[in-house]
């Protein structure tokens, strides 16, 4: 038995590299019977929120440049402001990350803290790596799974004077295959257990802090006397 589940892989390539992973994630995801996945880039995004407002779970990855994530990407996130942050359209969706350096560091672990931080004010459910560290024995090697050993999203690593035909190597693609079908395990997971409980997913409240205080505890006299009907969106 299966569950359908909707899942979204919204990522920005600048040289080839972190597409072949965003594909890989691809594949991986879609391995789980029951799940359909897509994949839109983060300049198509903005053209397309009624997809990423319609998924189950929306997995993310940039390249890490400078150590941050990649500006086109950031762009993407910004925009999410303006519509699906303020009306909390995202809240309890899934989400999961990756990001790819030509460094074996190169401050990537700053890119996964950055979207997971994002799908934090979205009020999304993050999802980990879910895996040990990797080439960390005498006895493991290169072609060990999470090779570079994070743990909070998927991180690959491409020699910069290598393409994205042959860089990042097959351990690194096997590791995110291994993040999209665990992405995809887990919303389905949620989805039936919302089903099994009558709990259907609902938007966040929108609006400001005082939307979530329905007794007007923390909301000066003058805004209380307006009275609180409404402040809490169903």
């Amino acid at each position: 038995m299966s569950a359908p589940v909707k899942i979204i892989i919204v990522y920005h390539s600048g040289y080839g590299h972190t597409v072949k992973i965003a594909e890989a994630v691809a594949r991986g995801a879609a391995a789980i019977n029951g799940a359909s996945v897509e994949l839109v880039t983060a300049e198509q995004a903005p053209g397309r929120w009624a997809l990423l407002d319609g998924a189950d779970a929306i997995i993310m990855g940039a390249p890490t440049y400078m150590g941050s994530l990649s500006a086109p990407f950031k762009a993407f996130m910004d925009a999410t402001s303006h519509l699906q942050y303020a009306e909390k359209r995202w809240e309890g969706k899934i989400a999961a990350g990756f990001t790819n350096g030509a460094s074996r560091g190169g401050d990537k672990q700053n890119s996964l803290v950055q979207l997971m931080t994002f799908a934090a004010q979205h009020q999304m459910h993050w999802v980990n790596l879910g895996m040990n560290y990797g080439n960390n024995r005498s006895y493991t090697n290169e072609d060990i799974l999470n090779r570079d050993s994070y743990t909070l999203g998927m991180a690959g690593q491409a020699d910069m004077d290598q393409s994205g035909d042959v860089a990042p190597p097959p351990s690194d693609l096997r590791t995110a295959e291994f993040l999209g079908r665990r992405v995809a395990e887990v919303a389905q997971e949620l989805s039936a257990g919302r089903a099994t409980l009558g709990r259907p997913a609902n938007r966040g409240v929108s609006g400001g802090a005082d939307n979530q205080d329905p007794e007007g505890r923390g909301v000066m006299a003058s805004k209380r006397n307006q009275g609180t009907a409404g402040l809490v969106k169903a």
